[in-house]
């Protein structure tokens, strides 16, 4: 496939914001159970903000690759069969309940909603922060089933893209959570520094299954599939047309094996490798601006990791269109 940078942006930058409102949320129930100190009303309000901006930064990228932007309410009227429709109605949603929930932190409107002396009480900022943390793992399935659903392109359907697209999405998101803490000289530093490696971590052994897999598929799709013919020596030597065309444009990306191999080692130590070591060194080493460099870094390393995710995807079509 020929990978849109409007989509690789908009599924980085939501996944990152999708991130740290669960490292957000998971901070406030840690303390909640008193397993790490309370913070500041201000502090998850500020980072609410920020993650908030990410999705905006997001959804503003997907309308560069919508040809009529006017039309995009439209996508949301096939929701009982379309998982992009499915994501046009959970990514506001789940906006609303970020603003929602840094609202109430920075003006600091806690009451009580339920509980008693026996069940421990409930404030509105966790109920709102649950909420959202649900509507969030609903956005990632339906942004990653977008892909996954899709039988023809084997590459993506699977399993796997569901849950790459879920921790690359809360690892990044802990990390930029971790520069944030280091920012606000707050005590949830370690907490989120240990996640951030921790989901990584876990990232990297599923995201290495997926390339373990495709490198070993074998496609269904075979020139002699195509045409019902099964010889076993069979070469195209011309498309029939001279010049590019749609159809060569928007399914095959035109780079070489080489490339294509570079962008996948980058990713591999860039979004991996990297943002682990320089976390635990700013961590032990008492070096904090490093916890920035880290989230710089790892998310440079998504762009290209997305960046490969689709255009690694063989579309049958090519068996035919690739060939010039």
């Amino acid at each position: 496939m020929n990978p849109a940078f409007s989509v690789v942006f908009l599924t980085t930058l939501i996944g990152t914001g999708q991130g740290l409102f669960i490292a957000l949320f998971s901070g406030q129930y840690y303390a909640f159970l008193q397993h790490v100190p309370p913070q500041p009303a201000a502090f998850y309000g500020a980072g609410s903000m920020i993650a908030l901006a990410f999705l905006i930064a997001g959804l503003v990228a997907s309308f560069f690759h919508l040809g009529h932007p006017e039309r995009a309410w439209r996508a949301a009227t096939q929701w009982r069969t379309s998982w992009l429709s499915r994501e046009v109605i959970v990514l506001p949603a789940f906006m609303f309940v970020v603003f929602l929930y840094g609202i109430l932190h920075y003006f600091n409107v806690d009451p009580h909603v339920f509980g008693t002396a026996a069940i421990p009480e409930f404030g509105l900022t966790m109920v709102v922060g649950a909420v959202g943390v649900a509507v969030c793992f609903g956005l990632f399935v339906c942004t990653a089933m977008i892909y996954a659903c899709l039988k023809f392109l084997q590459e993506w359907h699977s399993p796997l893209t569901v849950v790459n697209y879920t921790l690359l999405g809360m690892a990044s998101g802990f990390t930029l959570g971790t520069a944030f803490a280091s920012q606000q000289n707050s005590t949830l530093l370690g907490f989120f520094a240990a996640w951030s490696v921790i989901l990584t971590l876990v990232a990297l052994l599923t995201r290495g299954a997926a390339l373990i897999r495709n490198y070993r598929l074998k496609h269904k799709s075979t020139l002699q599939t195509a045409i019902g013919v099964r010889h076993a020596n069979i070469q195209q030597k011309s498309q029939g047309a001279m010049g590019g065309s749609f159809n060569t444009r928007e399914f095959f990306h035109g780079k070489t094996a080489t490339f294509i191999k570079s962008i996948k080692w980058i990713f591999l130590v860039t979004v991996f490798p990297i943002p682990v070591a320089l976390v635990l060194t700013g961590l032990y080493g008492g070096h904090h601006e490093l916890f920035a460099v880290a989230f710089v870094v790892q998310y440079l390393g998504l762009i290209a990791e997305r960046w490969f995710f689709f255009a690694q995807a063989r579309h049958p079509q090519n068996l035919y269109y690739q060939t010039v």
